[in-house]
C-alpha cells in the first residue's frame, strides 16, 4: 500500500502489511486485561453490596457534595456486617447438629440428686421404673423408697433385665428365666455375641431386652387390731397391741394439702404414691381409726404412722419429720397427725402414702376423692 501526496515528486510512504499483524497479539492482551478489570470491578461492587449493608436497614444515600470529582476515582474499603443484604447468597447458621435418633446399646451411670425418684429417673431415660429397679437390686432391693442422694445407678439402654451372668447359665436358661425368646439376647447389638458360638463369661453383664421377673416385696413393719379384719404382718418398734377404738367411715380424704405427685406413682414396684408436701407440711388422717404404728421403720421409710380403720382398710404415712400422735390412740378423719419430711431414704420432702385392704396393697387413686 502506498500514499501519494498531492503534487510534488516526493516518494510515497509505504506501510508494511505485517505491521498490523504484529499488533494483533498486543491488542488481544489489552482487551483481555480490560475484561478482567471489568470482572474484578463487578465482583468488588457485589462484595461491597453484601457486606457493607448496616444491620438496621439499607444504607443511606450519599450527599452529592461529597461525591468524587469526575476525573478522580475513589475506592472505599468494604465495611463487614453480620447481616447479609441478600439471603440468597448467605447460608443461615444452624446451632444444633441433627443427629440420627439411634437407640443406646450400652449402660449409662446416673448419680441420684435432690428431688429424684425412680419414676422420674425412668421417665428421663424413657424407661420403665421396673427396668431401673431390676438393674440396681444391690442398691434398691426392688424398693423405690430405698433411693437416696449420692447413689450411682445403672441405666440400661432399653427396657428389660440387665443381668449379671452366673456360672452354669446358658442363653436358653436365661431367656426362659426372664420370659423372652433366646433371639432377644442373641440379637441385641450391645451384647456383642458371636452367632456361631454365643458364650458369655460369668461375671459379665448381659442385656435381656423385654425381660421381666417377679419383685421381691418388702413389708413395712406393722401390727393390727384384733377385730380389724386384716392379716397380721411383721411387728416393729413402733407397734403396740390395740383393741377397740375409732372406726373408719369407709371414705377417704387427701392426707395432704396438695393433691398431686412429687415422685413415684403406684405400680408393681411401688406400693403407694408420693404426694407433694414440703418440709413441715401438715399430714392428716385419711379416715378415722386407731394408730397401730408410730415410729421409725427400716427399709428406707423413715418415720412412719399406720392407722387401722377397723373395716379392713389400713393407711400408711412415711418419711415424716414429726409424729404428732402415738400408737394406740384413736384419730378422726382429717385430723392432723404429723408433719411431712424426708426421713429414711428420701431425696426430698414428700409424703409416701399407702392404702391396704385385708392386708394387700391397693391403688390409693381408687379410694381418694378427685
Amino acid at each position: 500500500m502506498s500514499v501519494k501526496p498531492a503534487g510534488g515528486d516526493t516518494p510515497a510512504l509505504k506501510v508494511p502489511k505485517s505491521t498490523f499483524q504484529n499488533w494483533l497479539p498486543t491488542l488481544s492482551w489489552i482487551i483481555a486485561f480490560l475484561m478482567v478489570a471489568l470482572l474484578a470491578f463487578m465482583l468488588l461492587r457485589r462484595y461491597t453490596t453484601v457486606f457493607s449493608a448496616p444491620a438496621t436497614g439499607p444504607s443511606a444515600p450519599q450527599d452529592s457534595d461529597t461525591s468524587p470529582d469526575h476525573d478522580t476515582l475513589a475506592v472505599s474499603l468494604p465495611v463487614l456486617s453480620t447481616t447479609p443484604a441478600d439471603p440468597s447468597v448467605m447460608r443461615l447458621a444452624e446451632n444444633h447438629t441433627i443427629i440420627p435418633d439411634r437407640p443406646r446399646e450400652t449402660v449409662q451411670f446416673y448419680t441420684v440428686g435432690v428431688g429424684d425418684s425412680v419414676f422420674g429417673i425412668a421417665k428421663q431415660f424413657n424407661l420403665k421404673p421396673e427396668t431401673i429397679l431390676w438393674a440396681n437390686y444391690n442398691i434398691l432391693q426392688d424398693n423405690p423408697d430405698m433411693l437416696a442422694t449420692g447413689q450411682t445407678l445403672r441405666i440400661p439402654p432399653t427396657d428389660g433385665v440387665y443381668y449379671l451372668w452366673q456360672k452354669g447359665d446358658t442363653i436358653d436358661s436365661v431367656a426362659s428365666e426372664f420370659k423372652v425368646d433366646p433371639s432377644a439376647i442373641l440379637l441385641w447389638p450391645g451384647n456383642q455375641l458371636d452367632m456361631v458360638n454365643p458364650t458369655v463369661t460369668p461375671g459379665n453383664y448381659v442385656m435381656v431386652p423385654g425381660g421381666q421377673r417377679a419383685f421381691q416385696q418388702w413389708l413395712v413393719p406393722i401390727a393390727y387390731r384384733k377385730d380389724a379384719g386384716v392379716v397380721l404382718s411383721l411387728l416393729g418398734p413402733g407397734s403396740c397391741n390395740v383393741t377397740g377404738g375409732a372406726y373408719g367411715t369407709g371414705s377417704f380424704v387427701w392426707p395432704a394439702a396438695n393433691h398431686f405427685l412429687s415422685g413415684n406413682n403406684f405400680g408393681p414396684s411401688h406400693m403407694g404414691i408420693d404426694i407433694a408436701a414440703g418440709l413441715g407440711a401438715s399430714i392428716y388422717a385419711a379416715d378415722s381409726g386407731v394408730v397401730i404404728y408410730a415410729g421409725p421403720a427400716s427399709g428406707g421409710y423413715g418415720n412412719v404412722i399406720m392407722i387401722d380403720h377397723g373395716n379392713g382398710y389400713q393407711t400408711l404415712y412415711a418419711h415424716l419429720s414429726v409424729i404428732l400422735t402415738h400408737c394406740g390412740l384413736s384419730v378422726n378423719k382429717g385430723q392432723m397427725i404429723a408433719e411431712a419430711g424426708s426421713t429414711g431414704n428420701s431425696t426430698g420432702p414428700h409424703l409416701h402414702f399407702e392404702v391396704r385392704y385385708n392386708g394387700g396393697w391397693i391403688d390409693p387413686w381408687d379410694v381418694l376423692p378427685p
